[in-house]
């Protein structure tokens, strides 16, 4: 079964705004996991897995602390107003103190100020270093590497492997996960004697890119970045390919979101294209195996970013509550704090001073479809490694 025809039987198109509870026990008095992510949009397709990695979790492990677990969906709809406010109301109508998602960068800010002041923990796997830095706060942790480590672990390999690429280009979304990559990759451009040759900006709905990348060509660039997110990476790369840029360009999609965004290029398009990942199925960690064990025998697929990403933040929110004995949000912070845990990408640890968690970011090359060993062999790790900024470089200061 593969992941779209799975996302058609499990109803997911039917989601509004809010869904009811649903709990891995039928009994009151649940330990409450709000889910606020994009249901409906252009990166519906993300929350919908990150639903199938939360549902995962609480059915697996069913209750904490003698207290059955349950999770509810919010559709954030890619909207910062329209997150706050549904986070706000299953705070205060369902009493929901823990919350995992945030997959865009603004509406997880959003969330994690309107949690800092309620009283309650936001964990996202959302990429603005804000999050983990100027913006930061006591309640919003991150699992995933922000901007900065992302553009580190994939462009500083890629000046080594292609030492002769002088010349680089960027697509940008115009908000700020989008300016904190680009930011990120000038700096480390000009560290490099390399030459930013010129950049295109989308809003968040575009899905024609013909012009930017007629604008990128034109500038005749060695290597072109992307660095948009989910279907307008696939719709940028679908369309660069289509103008023959694959065979004079080096193509580097520096923040993909897994084996759903390969499915839907296919291997043709994703052969030779590198790719920056926060996780990858073939991961060697005992979590992950453990991940990868449950996922097929749940859903009969791998896991994919979104879902791993899901399964691990509601994991380090259970895990504080284990480690506190207690589902009181100051102890559960205060326990998460400074943790060292076997997580997916090896050993994970929640820095304490901003609440970003240190782990690896991957660099992956796109296979051929004649070397895939299996229907979701596309890519090989070229690397894998760590990039962070100091919490004082960042300018975390709230929790100093």
């Amino acid at each position: 079964m593969n992941r779209r025809n799975l996302l058609k039987l499990g109803g997911f198109s039917a989601l509004s705004m809010t869904l009811p509870v649903r709990s891995a026990f039928a009994a009151q008095d649940s330990i409450l996991f709000g889910v606020p992510n994009p249901m409906s949009g252009p990166f519906a397709a993300n929350g919908k897995f990150a639903e199938m990695g939360v549902r995962l979790f609480v059915e697996e492990t069913k209750q904490l602390l003698d207290q059955p677990l349950a999770y509810s969906v919010i559709d954030t709809q890619g909207k910062p107003a329209t997150a706050i406010r549904q986070v706000q109301d299953l705070f205060e109508q369902k009493k929901a103190r823990f919350f995992v998602g945030g997959i865009l960068s603004s509406e997880a800010l959003a969330m994690g100020k309107s949690l800092d002041k309620l009283g309650g923990i936001l964990v996202t796997t959302a990429g603005a270093d804000e999050i983990t830095g100027s913006d930061c706060n006591r309640a919003m942790f991150r699992w995933s590497v922000p901007t900065y480590g992302a553009v580190r672990e994939t462009i500083a390999p890629l000046i080594k492997l292609h030492p002769d690429a002088k010349r680089w280009y960027t697509i940008t979304p115009q908000y700020v996960f989008g300016e904190g990559l680009l930011n990120a990759t000038k700096d480390i451009l000009k560290e490099n004697g390399l030459e930013h040759v010129g950049n295109s900006y989308h809003s968040l709905d575009e899905r024609e890119f013909s012009g930017y990348l007629t604008n990128a060509m034109a500038s005749k660039p060695d290597v072109l970045v992307l660095l948009n997110f989910g279907s307008q990476s696939s719709e940028a790369l679908r369309q660069a390919v289509s103008f023959g840029m694959k065979s004079n360009t080096i193509i580097l999609m520096a923040w993909a979101s897994g084996l759903e965004q390969f499915e839907s290029l296919g291997a043709d398009l994703c052969a030779d294209v590198y790719f920056g990942v926060q996780y990858w199925h073939t991961i060697d960690s005992p979590l992950n195996h453990q991940l990868v064990e449950q996922t097929k025998a749940k859903y009969n697929i791998n896991p994919n970013y979104s879902l791993a990403g899901a399964y691990i933040i509601t994991k380090m929110i259970a895990d504080g509550i284990v480690k506190a004995k207690s589902i009181d949000p100051d102890k559960v912070i205060a326990a998460m704090e400074g943790t060292e845990y076997d997580g997916l990408t090896g050993k994970e640890t929640i820095r304490k001073e901003d609440h970003q968690v240190i782990k690896n970011y991957y660099l992956l090359k796109g296979k051929a479809k004649a070397d895939m060993k299996d229907a979701d062999d596309y890519a090989d790790i070229i690397q894998g490694g760590q990039s962070f900024l100091t919490p004082e470089a960042a300018g975390c200061k709230a929790l100093s």
